[in-house]
């Protein structure tokens, strides 16, 4: 008969194979509730850990692992500011836990790596980052699929357990608001069928409240560009050329949002008082735009709070599809 293995009691108890491993070493990551099914369903297996052959691979790092998934040849400071803010977050609620955080920049295939639990350098894993880079999400696709175990941020699909900002409220807030100061004429601008599914979120959700008023959105997929910048301000000209009567525009991003503002004084539209503007991110930057950016903020500390605990399996929150509550922040541009 097979000795049972830690991957067997995970199954058992409806665990992943490193919170297996978390529990039985009495981790701080792993709640009591859990630790105990993990302990009952080893006891019911007949799983016994060979202390002497793995005291070294069980012994708990402290650490969480922070995969950032960039574009290939992307500069590190060119790195959407949404995702260092995120960074931030996520370094607090570890700190917070008594736990170090290993941050690792990943692009191609030369420095992809997976393996940070499994090979005892950290306790838990979260990958964020651009979704543009296929091959990474490929990879992490596969790793995942092979058994090792981490949460994303806006991964690009159902493969992951993910986690995203309420984007479609979020997309609802921003149309209420134009409705209520009597703009018409509303568009969005953000990419059409991406990978990040939370653009597809944002616009499904203003699309419907403003259908909801009897007004349907005008649609401007940007073209493409060096970054979201560029592309905001590339999709502005084609779209006032289309449509010049647009009278306010909700952006798919922060960084879509300031190109876009770029955009409209080039082209001599007076911003709030011609075309109104709201983006989505809440990046500092755009308290610094002239003027200053109205946007959708998604709250970072309860994500920084939630990514942690999804990670280390130490509360009752579901492994996929948690949600983000966002509020809209009403500055100079909107």
């Amino acid at each position: 008969m097979l000795r049972p293995t830690s991957f067997d009691v995970a199954e058992r108890a409806g665990v992943s194979q490193s919170t297996v491993s978390r529990a039985l070493r009495n981790s701080p990551g792993v709640n009591a509730e859990t630790r105990a099914r993990v302990s009952a369903a080893a006891r019911e297996l007949g799983y016994v850990v060979d202390r002497h052959a793995s005291s070294l691979r069980l012994k708990s790092s402290e650490t969480i692992a922070l995969v950032t998934i960039c574009r290939p040849g992307e500069d590190r400071s060119a790195i959407n500011p949404f995702y260092f803010a995120l960074l931030g977050s996520i370094a607090a609620a570890t700190s917070a836990r008594g736990f170090n955080l290993l941050v690792s920049f990943q692009e191609n295939p030369d420095n992809f790596r997976a393996d940070f639990v499994a090979s005892g350098l950290a306790d838990a894993m979260i990958v964020i980052g651009t979704t543009s880079n296929r091959a990474a999400w490929d990879y992490f696709a596969q790793a995942q699929a092979s058994g090792l175990d981490f949460v994303c941020w806006g991964s690009p699909g159902s493969p992951f357990h993910w986690m995203r900002s309420e984007n479609d409220i979020g997309g609802q807030l921003a149309a209420e608001h134009f409705v209520r100061a009597g703009r018409r004429h509303i568009a969005f601008v953000g990419p059409q069928q991406s990978p990040q599914r939370q653009f597809d979120e944002r616009r499904d959700g203003f699309s419907a409240a403003l259908a909801a008023h009897g007004l349907t959105a005008i649609v401007a997929e940007p073209p493409a560009a060096a970054d979201r910048h560029a592309q905001g301000v590339a999709a502005v000209q084609a779209l006032l050329e289309a449509h010049p009567e647009t009278d306010a525009i909700f952006a798919a991003s922060d960084m879509l949002a300031l190109g876009v503002l770029q955009g409209l004084k080039d082209a001599g539209r007076r911003v709030p008082q011609d075309v109104a503007l709201i983006g989505f991110d809440g990046i500092r930057a755009g308290t610094l735009a002239d003027p200053a950016l109205t946007t959708l903020e998604p709250d970072l500390d309860a994500a920084g709070e939630a990514l942690v605990a999804m990670a280390l399996e130490d509360d009752e929150r579901t492994r996929s599809g948690t949600r983000i509550p966002v509020h809209l922040v009403v500055r100079g541009t909107a």
